[in-house]
């Protein structure tokens, strides 16, 4: 690979552990070499190193000492068990890694240009949102814009409002009642609760009943810290009552499991269990409490800097929201 001339941030803070400017020789640094320390860094060995690149033991040797010509310090200790960082070694270590990722995530984004690809959304979303509407939005939206590529991550609605926050999402899905830390947010879709429970339960035959009636019996829940979790814990306290936490599960599904075998009963979203009431020949009964309508909110850091890509998918789950809404 030929040498690419790289930035100056090896010593930027002109600390003693980084000041290695005056003496660094930036255009005789090489992707190849620098991918080559991290192998050997990683490793303890530079034969190790060498085989993983791969590359002649004496090639690999030859880039080493170059780098190190390069940067006028030694990098690596030598010893009988191979070798050590240096602390200007575990400098360039730390600025290599940084360096090389760079170059991976533009390869990425320059091949996806490459095939036609106009843009990637990444999306993350709570269980909720996953299980009940984005599947038929996100394919129909992928359908009619094949040039973007929609990258969805489920995750608790707490865990996708701080993955907008620091950057990890272009925007998120998630509960009412989630703490938003200074993002903004517009309504996407309401879901409703429902409380399920086992065929032959005392309350199977009810159409609807209060949640301060259901409080009487064992539960089953998602895990601690989750939107409907939480919801549940704060409407109980509410009514100066406890619930009865028999377990707590990961998924809809184990919820239901769980209910299908007398382990208590639940609380989900009506869309999202459909399937599994069919299958598991469960009971969902209407929960006259308010509160039993939630709200699902989109959230973004700043919509006025969005990219066109990530706008247009917010548009087209804001308007099949407008359409079911109408239906």
């Amino acid at each position: 690979m030929s040498a690419v001339p790289l930035v100056s941030c090896l010593a930027i803070r002109r600390s003693p552990t980084e000041a290695l400017c005056t003496s660094v020789n930036l255009q005789r640094l090489d992707l190849f070499s620098l991918s080559l320390f991290c192998l050997v860094a990683r490793s303890g060995s530079i034969s190790q190193g060498a085989a993983l690149a791969p590359l002649a033991m004496g090639a690999a040797s030859k880039r080493i000492a170059d780098l190190e010509a390069a940067v006028g310090a030694v990098l690596l200790e030598r010893h009988s068990r191979g070798v050590t960082l240096t602390v200007a070694g575990q400098a360039l270590q730390r600025h290599a890694q940084r360096i090389l990722s760079d170059v991976d995530q533009l390869a990425a984004e320059l091949s996806d240009h490459a095939s036609g690809l106009v843009g990637v959304v990444r999306l993350w979303a709570n269980t909720s949102a996953v299980t009940q509407f984005l599947p038929l939005e996100i394919s129909t939206f992928v359908r009619a814009n094949p040039g973007i590529r929609i990258e969805l991550e489920e995750e608790d609605s707490g865990e996708v409002v701080l993955a907008v926050l620091d950057g990890r999402a272009d925007f998120g899905i998630f509960a009412d009642r989630t703490l938003t830390l200074g993002l903004q947010v517009m309504n996407y879709r309401q879901d409703r609760l429902v409380l399920v429970v086992p065929r032959g339960h005392e309350l199977a035959r009810r159409r609807s009943v209060r949640f301060e009636e259901a409080i009487e019996y064992d539960f089953v829940c998602l895990s601690k810290g989750t939107s409907l979790a939480n919801r549940l814990l704060s409407e109980t306290e509410a009514l100066g009552r406890s619930l009865k936490m028999r377990i707590h599960v990961r998924s809809f599904d184990a919820m239901c499991l769980m209910v299908a075998a007398g382990m208590g009963v639940a609380i989900l979203p009506h869309e999202a269990i459909q399937p599994h009431v069919r299958s598991m020949d469960l009971r969902q009964i209407a929960l006259d409490d308010a509160w039993a309508s939630r709200q699902l909110l989109i959230g973004l850091r700043d919509a006025n800097v969005v990219p066109r890509h990530v706008r247009m998918l917010i548009d087209h789950l804001c308007d099949t929201r407008s359409r079911s809404t109408s239906s």
